[in-house]
């Protein structure tokens, strides 16, 4: 029996193996940009995402199985696939057009989405809701990184 959190996950690897399409000049762009000097956390950035991904996975299984099938539990489950695509977009969409500009627009749209997500999830379930709380936190933090690095590479953005 195929349980609601493997189709979930399978869901949130497909998206990901299919949006993330980094080539290696892209990854030069990426890696010879200026960072803050504050940037200290950028290897911990990886494992941080990691750890989102599965909080929002386990968010879409509690929302899916506390009413699997409704009208209101699928568009909720469309949000949670937007701003995954979103955020996957984050980082093949700005090195394609090499714009830390556009990662800021990225970045800060996943920000707005993540909560907009939290309050169409929480008359469902708090647990769900606390679950998106990492996003919630971390995508500002992302989003003003991008921004802070967009100011310090002007001449590339």
């Amino acid at each position: 029996m195929i349980r609601s959190w493997m189709v979930i996950a399978a869901v949130v690897l497909i998206v990901a193996l299919a949006i993330n399409r980094i080539t290696p000049s892209d990854i030069q762009w990426f890696n010879r940009l200026q960072r803050p000097r504050w940037l200290v956390f950028e290897k911990a950035i990886p494992i941080i995402w990691t750890v989102i991904f599965i909080c929002l996975a386990w968010s879409a299984v509690i929302v899916w199985e506390k009413a699997p099938g409704t009208l209101e539990t699928w568009l909720r489950m469309g949000l949670y696939l937007l701003l995954e695509i979103v955020t996957m977009s984050y980082t093949s969409v700005m090195c394609k057009v090499r714009s830390l500009k556009v990662g800021t627009i990225i970045g800060g749209t996943g920000a707005i989405l993540s909560v907009l997500l939290a309050l169409s999830v929480l008359p469902v379930s708090e647990s769900a809701t606390w679950l998106l709380l990492p996003y919630i936190l971390w995508s500002p933090i992302g989003t003003y990184t991008t921004w802070a690095m967009m100011h310090l590479n002007a001449a590339d953005v």
